[in-house]
């Protein structure tokens, strides 16, 4: 049996860093939706009980460190599944860019192998074990668009945005969260306004939207990596609506209400930075 799932990219419409909890993690606010750049999972029972992962990209492991395997392992262990699964991602979703490329593929998993497998576990359980694997985990789980808090585990679903084009730019560089959170500062933080972002929402004003979207970790992440400031001035100067890095970096967002305005970013971007897209919004309610 064969089984496809997709698994899309998640953009930050804004991020805000609390504070730091006891347990090492820092307290968030993150507002979240997906696009239409997505990698494609392909799930193959197997006969003996194993988990094999092939991937086509060279950044990305084949083996037990790669997250879509731990997804896998946590799903039989919990539910006591003895059969054995091969996955098969075919990666769109840049690495290490602030996508949640690979939460993204341990959710498609999870889901995947809740009806290969014929399990049929309420979402609210698979966000529990995706929890243990990975911040952004619980949102790709549901997708949509929703605010994310305590360490991300935490979801609520949100309106979906007003319609718009974006524009993803990634420098060719890779940015790690676990390398950035360790060198935030709380007192020197940015923080953006989640409510006035969650209104907006609601209203679907666009114009209230881009004036709010924002990113608490800019401020850590643009000393590190100039070419991530940079690049959102570049955006900004080219005529996006509104612009803002998503999770950590490196990759910017920028948000246009026409095609034609998001196509005038792009080729402004080109040359650039390597790696540039339009997509759209997959939350259409």
């Amino acid at each position: 049996m064969v089984l496809y799932e997709r698994a899309p990219a998640k953009i930050n419409l804004s991020l805000d860093v609390l504070g730091k909890r006891e347990d090492g993690f820092h307290e968030v606010e993150m507002i979240m939706t997906t696009v239409d750049l997505a990698d494609r999972i392909e799930l193959y029972t197997l006969e003996r009980d194993r988990i094999e992962v092939s991937t086509d990209s060279q950044y990305v492991p084949n083996d037990e460190r790669n997250i879509a395997y731990k997804a896998a392992l946590s799903f039989k262990n919990k539910y006591q599944v003895y059969q054995g699964v091969r996955i098969d991602i075919q990666k769109n979703i840049p690495v290490s860019a602030g996508l949640g490329g690979g939460s993204s593929d341990a959710a498609a998993v999870l889901r995947g192998l809740n009806r290969m497998w014929s399990v049929n576990a309420p979402l609210d359980e698979l966000v529990e074990l995706g929890a243990d694997l990975g911040s952004d985990v619980p949102f790709c789980i549901y997708g949509d668009t929703a605010i994310g808090t305590g360490y991300g585990e935490e979801i609520r679903i949100l309106s979906s945005p007003p319609p718009c084009y974006v524009v993803l730019a990634k420098p060719n560089i890779g940015i790690s969260t676990r390398h950035i959170f360790p060198k935030v500062i709380l007192d020197t933080l940015y923080h953006p306004q989640t409510d006035e972002v969650i209104q907006s929402l609601e209203e679907k004003n666009f114009e209230k939207l881009c004036n709010h979207i924002g990113n608490s970790l800019e401020g850590v992440t643009f000393p590190l990596y100039p070419e991530v400031k940079r690049i959102k001035e570049k955006m900004l100067q080219t005529g996006v609506d509104g612009a803002v890095m998503s999770g950590s970096g490196p990759t910017v967002v920028g948000l246009a209400r026409h095609f034609s305005k998001a196509k005038r970013v792009y080729n402004g971007l080109r040359g650039f930075c390597d790696e540039v897209y339009i997509v759209q919004l997959l939350d259409r309610r």
